[in-house]
């Protein structure tokens, strides 16, 4: 699986949570060497990990310390990170329909 956006995950640990950045690397390194077609395939990988829709999912990271949202184009072997934050922040939003912001 190839990760877009991966930037966004990079700045989270270096400007905002310093000690995500061990599982959110671990996290991209599993990814990128995943196939997954689908879901179900993702699943087997990621027991915890929530199915929102056919291409929605949301991580726990660090023992659900944060969550992580993506969207996964499983016929190109894409994932666009989304959102990422802390489990209170995650529990403010609406994972179904939140969508990703860039920031400058």
């Amino acid at each position: 699986m190839r990760i877009l956006s991966r930037n966004t995950l990079k700045k989270f640990y270096e400007e905002e949570y310093p000690l995500s950045e061990q599982s959110l690397l671990s996290w991209a390194d599993e990814t990128e060497n995943a196939n997954w077609e689908t879901p179900q395939q993702l699943k087997e990988q990621y027991r915890n990990a929530s199915i929102l829709s056919d291409k929605r999912v949301v991580f726990n990271i660090k023992g659900n310390d944060f969550r992580l949202i993506v969207d996964i184009e499983y016929k190109f072997s894409l994932i666009f990170v989304i959102w990422i934050g802390t489990h209170k922040e995650y529990d403010n939003i609406n994972a179904k329909t939140i969508e990703y912001v860039k920031n400058n």
